[in-house]
């Protein structure tokens, strides 16, 4: 009788406790909150304690157990549910006080954010940046890194370089984590730090309140729902993506030359693919056919005569460049040994593809290089959305009908009310916004409309226009495209060639963000040209 009158008043105070957090309380619902939920399903749960020392029964309606089993996982569903269940007991930053400068939360560390880091005025905001990267990556520069031409540190810039506030001032941080929800009623962001952590408690989350937000948290690659892509076949975004396909082709090397291996398997392992044939993919094929000429025959001559490389590009290659650009790059490409093919994968396996025309396509090595689109992070928040799924802003890159959310990058394209296109992802578009935003953002502050909803009647300035500079790529052997031209469909200056080459090098060499970084750019250019590219694999 005494257990059971215990249970019975642990039963009425648990059913209290929880129907108070299921009605007054707001919820990171499984990390993904696009603005105030509610957990009125954690009604349904009731707990009753026995006893120290005593079996414990725990119940959800609909789930039904014995009670040395259901201890265990209802101790554990109800821990999850006091951390979740209430934003405001999280750890991280509240909202800044009077006399605080206003804070300003930027999510990502890709071309835009970085840029926008570099210049926002630290002596006005204080700073926190939020990404599950410490460091910007050089992408066109990103290619040369899979063959050895340039070491990976020569195109990874620490964030807290571009801005050193992040690592100096006191109310300014960098947070290596995932973004996985944004309340815009309440001016927070909700955050988990990144998996094996080693944190006592996986996964660790924690907020951080905002007077302004930026989101430029990029894009993902798109894989237009093939089966087999994410789970075979290699990105080159990152530099880790960087450093996984120079670990595969370097083993597929090494493997092809063990005795035992058939030919048929040797063609196979030896046998690199990319799919698309914009910048990334044929510069990637430029860089691999430079290193097969030049290393592959001098350091694996037993092979050497069957590795191929295949791009494959359901249209036609550089479709963005003048025409005669395209010609010379497929002609060049050719030459080197590149072999250029026009169709569309349908599947993906371990050891092939399958092209929409039923051809099967052995691969040892495959890149997927087909565009961006929006990732699952945009495509979860409850803002408006431009064409392509992107974060819709207007001229001044601010979020209509959300106060102090500003987009940009990859991640952000102009709505359709503003009368202007989307802009394509590129490097460019997304430093000259972010260029631009932050000269929004110190004048703003200098008029006092830093904090959380005092921007309202302040002028912004002009807003954003974008003018294409131009676009390059390598092709290897020494040669490169320079499209001048601002527009496709305009006239303008193109060039294809070896000077092209020294152009192309001599512009993205002082478009690197560091001395530090240049430096190395530089020295490692000149050690492949003396000595050739290091064919070491670690890891």
């Amino acid at each position: 009788m005494l257990w059971s009158r215990i249970a019975r008043n642990s039963l009425k105070q648990s059913e209290k406790s929880l129907g108070y957090y299921a009605s007054e309380r707001s919820l990171l619902g499984n990390g993904l909150p696009t603005s105030k939920l509610y957990i009125s399903s954690l009604r349904n749960v009731t707990a009753t304690r026995v006893g120290a020392g005593y079996p414990v029964s725990y119940g959800v309606r609909g789930i039904t157990g014995t009670p040395q089993y259901n201890f265990l996982a209802a101790e554990r569903v109800v821990e999850e549910s006091d951390l979740d269940c209430d934003n405001t007991r999280l750890p991280g930053l509240e909202a800044t006080k009077p006399g605080e400068k206003p804070r300003v939360v930027v999510l990502g560390t890709g071309w835009a954010s970085c840029r926008f880091l570099k210049g926002i005025d630290t002596n006005i905001y204080d700073v926190v940046c939020v990404s599950p990267r410490n460091h910007m990556v050089f992408t066109p520069l990103l290619a040369s890194t899979c063959v050895g031409t340039l070491e990976f540190r020569s195109v990874a810039e620490p964030v807290s370089r571009i801005q050193p506030a992040l690592a100096t001032a006191p109310n300014s941080y960098f947070y290596l984590a995932y973004c996985k929800g944004v309340d815009l009623d309440k001016h927070e962001i909700y955050c988990e730090t990144v998996s094996n952590s080693g944190l006592p408690q996986e996964p660790y989350r924690f907020k951080v309140a905002y007077d302004k937000l930026v989101i430029a948290a990029g894009a993902e690659p798109l894989t237009f729902n093939i089966n087999g892509v994410k789970e075979h076949a290699y990105f080159l975004r990152e530099v880790n993506h960087a450093q996984e396909i120079r670990k595969r082709l370097l083993l597929n090397l090494m493997l092809s030359e063990n005795p035992g291996i058939s030919e048929e398997e040797k063609k196979r392992l030896l046998h690199c693919v990319i799919i698309g044939g914009g910048p990334t993919g044929v510069e990637f094929s430029g860089e691999l056919s430079d290193f097969i000429m030049k290393d592959v025959r001098e350091r694996y001559s037993h092979v050497k005569d069957d590795v191929r490389v295949t791009l494959i590009e359901a249209n036609e290659i550089l479709s963005s460049f003048d025409i005669g650009l395209r010609q010379y790059a497929t002609k060049h490409l050719t030459k080197c040994g590149v072999h250029l093919k026009k169709g569309v994968v349908k599947k993906v396996h371990p050891k092939k593809i399958v092209l929409s025309d039923g051809t099967d396509v052995p691969y040892g090595l495959l890149v997927w290089s087909t565009g961006v689109g929006p990732s699952d992070f945009v495509k979860s928040l409850n803002l408006p959305k431009s064409q392509g799924g992107r974060i819709g802003v207007d001229e001044w890159m601010r979020v209509p009908s959300v106060e102090d959310v500003f987009a940009l990058g990859d991640c952000a394209g102009f709505l359709e009310k503003t009368g202007k296109q989307v802009l394509p992802a590129l490097a460019q578009v997304a430093e000259r916004e972010g260029k631009f935003l932050v000269e929004v953002f110190n004048r703003i502050g200098k008029q006092n409309g830093g904090r959380a909803f005092s921007a309202k009647n302040i002028p912004l300035g002009d807003p954003f226009v974008y003018k294409h500079l131009g676009s390059m790529a390598s092709v290897g052997r020494y040669k490169a495209l320079v499209d001048l031209r601002q527009a496709k469909d305009e006239k303008g200056i193109s060039h294809a060639g070896f000077v092209s080459w020294l152009i192309w090098r001599s512009a993205y060499l002082t478009r690197v963000i560091s001395w530090r970084n240049r430096f190395y750019v530089a020295v490692n250019w000149a050690t492949t040209l003396v000595f050739g590219r290091d064919n070491s694999r670690i890891g």
